[in-house]
């Protein structure tokens, strides 16, 4: 069972770093191997025609969780193996949205096992447009599996791609999920196929919405405001991902878990966008709970 997630897995990697070098047309994915704690592919992308920065990555390992993740996770078993692939992708222009995509599976000593991942999407400016397709673009696979998992799905995204300090959600969200469990909520092969269908949904979903925009002009204010939303990302993923969390609270390596920062970001003391912009529109939809898919 280990070996086909983990096949499958990677060849999720490699279709989505195809795709990402298509898109681009300039940069490649450098990749670092590792197999000291199990195996791992980091794959990261710079300085391309389309992507600043994006990394493509593939693990699957073993360990002992420490105390802290046994009581976040609430765990009878200390022993775990982990396969999964995380993505994030930083683009160039600010017309074109940064994405993160997690898939992953989980299991303890003890027999406990389940499934969890999710794509969401963070624009720099919303268009209401691209975040019906998206959406709607998420609703379809879901509705794959279950036709009543998608809204389930979105409210979790909106709940925990949300910044607290900020009252502002990360991005449109998209979907999120954790503790499929085979038995519980379908059997294995339904769950992984479901898991899946979530990865293989990213390339075509994404590029779509780069090749739209990934040539339309943008001024210095325009990349100026892509750094401040950035900044948003970054608070985000250092103080409340549990990926990131979970990484580097078991010893793995760190530049592979921080491959998710941008190359380049900016924070201003109390700035705030003109009234009636584009970015002040934008500031209005990043809240929970905007029916994207059914606007």
């Amino acid at each position: 069972m280990r070996q086909r997630i983990i096949a499958e897995f990677k060849r999720i990697q490699n279709d989505i770093c195809a795709a990402l070098e298509e898109c681009d047309g300039k940069a490649k994915f450098h990749e670092d191997r590792y197999t000291d704690r199990g195996e791992a592919l980091t794959r990261v992308m710079r300085d391309g025609d389309v992507f600043e920065k994006g990394g493509v990555n593939f693990s699957a390992s073993s360990g002992t969780l420490p105390p802290a993740i046994l009581d976040q996770l609430n765990v009878k078993g200390s022993k775990y193996f982990a396969c999964g692939v995380s993505i994030v992708i930083h683009p160039q222009n600010p017309w074109v949205p940064i994405i993160h995509m997690n898939i992953r599976y989980f299991e303890t000593d003890q027999g406990e096992s389940w499934f969890g991942g999710g794509i969401d999407l963070t624009p720099h400016y919303v268009d209401d447009g691209e975040a019906k397709y998206f959406h709607e673009a998420m609703k379809a696979t879901c509705d794959k599996w279950k036709p009543e998992a998608f809204s389930d799905f979105k409210k979790q995204a909106d709940d925990y791609f949300y910044i607290p300090h900020r009252n502002e959600t990360r991005g449109i969200g998209g979907i999120f999920f954790d503790h499929l469990i085979p038995g519980s909520h379908g059997s294995f092969d339904e769950l992984f196929d479901f898991v899946v269908d979530v990865g293989d949904s990213f390339a075509p979903t994404y590029v779509y919405l780069v090749n739209r925009k990934k040539e339309k002009s943008f001024s210095d204010e325009n990349k100026q405001w892509q750094l401040l939303r950035r900044g948003r990302y970054v608070e985000f993923n250092l103080v409340y991902d549990r990926g990131t969390k979970f990484g580097l609270q078991t010893g793995w390596r760190a530049e592979s878990m921080l491959m998710s920062l941008p190359k380049h970001v900016s924070w201003e003391y109390k700035f705030a966008p003109n009234e009636g912009s584009d970015e002040a529109k934008t500031l209005t939809l990043l809240t929970k709970g905007v029916d994207w898919a059914d606007s």
